[in-house]
C-alpha cells in the first residue's frame, strides 16, 4: 500500500467514538498528535491555535459536567481543548488543526470525538475550568483514547454528495 492509499484509508475509517477504554495514552503519542495539529494550514499563516491536553481525571470530569453533549469526556483518558486567538479566520484555521489531530490519532490506533466549543453555551465555563486567558476562545474539544467498539455510522454515498462542474 502506498502513502496515498494509507492516508486515504485512515481518513475513510475515522469515526466519532464516545466509549473509551481506560488505557492511558503515551505522552509521546499525544505530543505527536498535537504537533500534527500545529502543522495545519492557516490564513496568512496566523496559527491562532493553542492546545490544552488534559489527562487529569478530575479536570476531565469537570469539563464533561459542563459540556452539554460531551459527558463521555470523563471516560476518555485524554481531552484536547483547542483554543484560538480571535483572528479573522480563527474558527476555520483551528478546525483544520483539529481535523489533523483526528486523523493523526486514528493513525496511532486511537479513537476520537470532536465536541463543539466555539458557539456552545458552556464555552466560557470550560475556558475557566482550564484556566484559559480571556484573549483566547474555545473552538473545540477532542475526547481521545482507545475505543471500546468500532462504530459504523451511515455516510452518504459519494454519488449523492459529489457534483461536477455545477451543483
Amino acid at each position: 500500500m502506498n502513502e496515498a492509499e494509507v492516508v486515504t484509508k485512515i481518513i475513510k475509517e475515522r469515526r466519532s467514538v464516545r466509549r473509551f477504554r481506560r488505557n492511558p495514552v503515551p505522552k509521546e503519542i499525544i505530543e505527536d498528535i498535537v504537533d500534527c495539529g500545529r502543522m495545519a494550514p492557516s490564513a496568512r499563516n496566523d496559527q491562532p491555535w493553542e492546545f490544552v491536553v488534559v489527562t487529569n481525571q478530575t479536570t476531565r470530569e469537570e469539563v464533561a459536567a459542563a459540556a452539554t453533549y460531551g459527558k463521555f469526556i470523563a471516560d476518555a483518558p485524554v481531552l484536547i481543548a483547542a483554543f484560538a486567538r480571535p483572528t479573522r479566520w480563527f474558527v476555520e484555521d483551528t478546525c483544520a488543526a483539529v481535523e489533523n489531530m483526528l486523523i493523526a490519532a486514528k493513525a496511532y490506533g486511537l479513537s476520537t470525538c470532536w465536541v463543539a466549543g466555539q458557539n456552545a453555551e458552556y464555552a466560557r465555563e470550560v475556558s475557566q475550568i482550564l484556566g484559559a486567558p480571556d484573549s483566547v476562545r474555545l473552538v473545540a474539544l477532542i475526547a481521545m483514547g482507545y475505543s471500546h467498539h468500532d462504530p459504523k455510522p451511515f455516510k452518504r454515498p459519494l454519488e449523492e454528495v459529489l457534483h461536477w462542474e455545477r451543483f
